[in-house]
């Protein structure tokens, strides 16, 4: 019978594979794989790369205060040469947020979730809503929900009238706005 591809050899199907032993060069590599994959804070980047050194450690021993050294310097060099920055991140992932109909509580709650700096949320949140009021990004969001003025039928409308305002609500729209998106006509 041949061996099964992609080297599991004898480990179980469903098993994780055995991390390779801690080291700068390790983290860097990893850092910088993770990095092309996905856009980061300073903050995830160092929960990840924690998680890595703890998991490997876990498996070979080794000092703990040695491999979060090497996260932290890791780090540094990495925000010097530019490919982790907070400020860029935010004001992206802000402007994408809300041009698909996110409130700006959703937005900073997002953001504060990923590590960035409550000013920076709040700087960035500001451009963001300069580009898209919260009246036009309630008017995005109840679009794609089909809510109120969007849904098809007039009867289903009113009928529905209380849940489209708790969606909105939910959606971390005031309920001035909700009220206004959801009596108000679809232009």
């Amino acid at each position: 019978m041949d061996e099964p591809k992609g080297g599991q050899g004898d480990r179980a199907p469903g098993a994780r594979k055995r991390p390779r032993k801690v080291s700068p060069r390790y983290l860097e590599n990893a850092a910088l794989h993770y990095l092309k994959r996905y856009a980061a804070t300073v903050s995830q980047l160092k929960r990840v790369l924690v998680r890595k050194a703890d998991r490997s450690l876990r498996v070979h021993g080794g000092d703990r205060a040695e491999a979060l050294g090497w996260v932290d310097a890791l780090v540094e060099k990495l925000l010097r040469n530019g490919l982790i920055n907070d400020q860029a991140y935010a004001g992206l992932k802000a402007q994408s947020l809300r041009a698909s109909g996110r409130s700006a509580r959703v937005i900073a709650q997002k953001l504060r979730m990923k590590g960035v700096a409550a000013e920076v949320v709040e700087q960035k949140l500001a451009e963001a809503t300069a580009e898209v009021s919260e009246d036009a990004a309630a008017r995005i969001w109840a679009r794609k929900k089909r809510l109120g003025p969007f849904r098809r039928d007039a009867q289903a409308r009113q009928e529905n009238r209380q849940k489209d305002l708790a969606a909105l609500a939910r959606a971390g729209f005031s309920f001035s706005i909700a009220k206004k998106i959801i009596d108000g006509a679809p232009e």
